[in-house]
């Protein structure tokens, strides 16, 4: 679909002073660069709705990972329509907001009133820096209030129960991300085996970024090895089916809202794909979730959506699902505690399920599940 071209005249400047420094620069310098202009393209009106005419765009709310903006138009008949817009540069930012807008695709035609409407993505025409960029509906949203455990854990649990994978199988299409840091999402029919993968993945990178630690590494191997085959094959094993459902894929508190028009809980920033319906609430046990650790959360979910057999075995599945969302936020923050936490948690599998030595013992009282303790994300980034 094609907006209205008429308009490029009143677009504001792209980002030449910026060039090819954007894979050396975070977020946080990259907007001090801009000086207040946001980066506007031909490529994001011909992502408008056909007849749409292009009015403004301005910066709006903030981001770790990529530049957001409010930008409006006019529709066919004149009246005015407000857009979310987001870009990102280089290869990563293709990923991200190319499986953002993948991702919102999915749970949009699932659940339209659930995630705002997408509307398009792609590269913008200036070629240096290459630029990428997610449009979708605007919402007026509150994000500081908490969700009501009940709603919001109903919507979640009707998205993961009535989506369908293509496949029949676990994974995605396209590769998703969490922030900056690419999912594997090759698809799978065990579970056991892309978890496996996912988790590898994660957990490579954390070390090229966190640098090596060999007590840490070794209860990786040992997790990846033992403890997943042990935890995760039963699932799947005497005639159990587990059904791959749609998960957002980064679910804490900080990518959801409350729609200001309609009360309604929404989802935004989706990374997703086919999973295991409990791994989206691995994400709910680690430090950089307040809300969501609650246990009214979990447990209005597990009503709507009870645990997998062997249902006793649903903590342990937590813990073990909560080591993704820990080891790619260390990734991503070079130096958190969550790694030291991912590592405590590993420890715990292993000596529960998978003895080794080499390691060390499982230590309560670091452990946040038992502490309560939790962080403020992204507070390095000057981005809270």
């Amino acid at each position: 679909m094609m907006g209205d071209m008429e308009t490029l005249t009143q677009l504001p400047p792209t980002e030449p002073v910026l060039q090819d420094k954007t894979a050396t620069m975070t977020i946080k310098q990259i907007l001090a660069q801009l000086d207040g202009v946001f980066p506007m393209d031909e490529a994001v009106i011909d992502a408008l709705p056909r007849g749409s005419t292009f009015v403004s765009v301005e910066h709006f709310g903030t981001s770790a990972w990529t530049i957001t903006g409010r930008l409006v138009a006019l529709d066919p008949d004149g009246s005015e329509k407000v857009y979310f817009l987001k870009i990102a540069y280089g290869e990563t930012g293709r990923i991200m907001l190319g499986g953002e807008f993948e991702s919102s695709k999915v749970i949009y035609e699932a659940m339209p009133d659930f995630i705002p409407e997408p509307f398009g993505f792609g590269k913008y025409k200036i070629p240096n820096p290459a630029t990428y960029f997610y449009l979708s509906e605007f919402v007026d949203m509150d994000v500081n209030t908490a969700p009501d455990p009940a709603e919001f854990t109903s919507r979640l649990a009707h998205l993961h129960k009535t989506s369908q994978s293509p496949s029949g199988k676990f994974g995605f299409h396209v590769q998703t991300c969490d922030g900056d840091r690419a999912h594997v999402v090759d698809w799978q029919k065990s579970w056991a085996v892309f978890f496996r993968n996912l988790f590898l993945g994660v957990c490579e990178l954390d070390v090229k970024r966190n640098g090596p630690w060999p007590e840490y590494e070794r209860a990786v191997q040992q997790v990846a090895r033992k403890v997943i085959p042990r935890l995760l094959e039963p699932l799947q094993a005497d005639g159990r089916q587990l059904k791959p459902c749609i998960i957002h894929g980064d679910l804490w508190e900080g990518n959801m809202g409350i729609n200001m028009e309609t009360g309604d809980s929404l989802l935004f920033d989706a990374g997703s794909y086919y999973a295991h319906n409990e791994m989206e609430l691995g994400h709910w046990r680690c430090e950089f979730s307040s809300v969501f650790r609650s246990a009214s959360y979990k447990k209005h979910y597990l009503r709507h959506y009870p645990a997998a057999e062997p249902a006793d075995e649903f903590d342990d599945r937590n813990r073990l699902y909560s080591l993704k969302g820990a080891i790619n936020y260390s990734a991503g923050h070079p130096g958190s505690i969550l790694r030291k936490t991912a590592y405590n948690n590993m420890c715990y599998l292993c000596e529960k399920y998978a003895p080794i030595d080499g390691i060390d013992k499982y230590d309560p009282r670091i452990d946040p599940s038992l502490t309560g303790a939790r962080i403020v994300p992204h507070l390095a980034d000057g981005l809270i």
